[in-house]
């Protein structure tokens, strides 16, 4: 069985981070995407307190697409420095664990044909 990561990210706005959680996903680069928010986030950013209304996005993945996944993220995301973390999964449900790892593996029009409209 793979290792697996939880990837957390915070976006500006809910449709940005609607927009980057669907395209990490249909790229499988991500089993599933969870947004909340809105939060609210105080920070230092260029020598100055900030204080912003953010979303949340966590995403479920395995150590070895995280490489992929925070180089998408990173070429989607709006902001200059964004959060990208990824914090291990030490502990799970195998079968969920299972069906993370399951919906990570590369797909075909011959294996998947309702995805690929066919």
């Amino acid at each position: 069985m793979a290792d697996f990561v939880q990837v957390t990210t915070t976006f500006p706005d809910e449709r940005t981070a609607q927009r980057v959680a669907a395209c990490v996903v249909e790229e499988r680069l991500a089993a599933c995407a969870q947004v909340l928010g809105p939060i609210s986030s105080t920070y230092w950013w260029k020598g100055e307190v900030e204080q912003e209304q953010e979303w949340y996005c966590h995403l479920k993945t395995t150590l070895e697409r995280w490489p992929a996944l925070e180089s998408r993220i990173r070429s989607l995301h709006p902001y200059e420095v964004p959060e990208i973390i990824a914090v291990p999964i030490l502990h799970g449900d195998p079968k969920y664990l299972e069906w993370i790892e399951e919906e990570l593996k590369e797909r075909s029009a011959e294996t998947e044909p309702g995805l690929y409209g066919q």
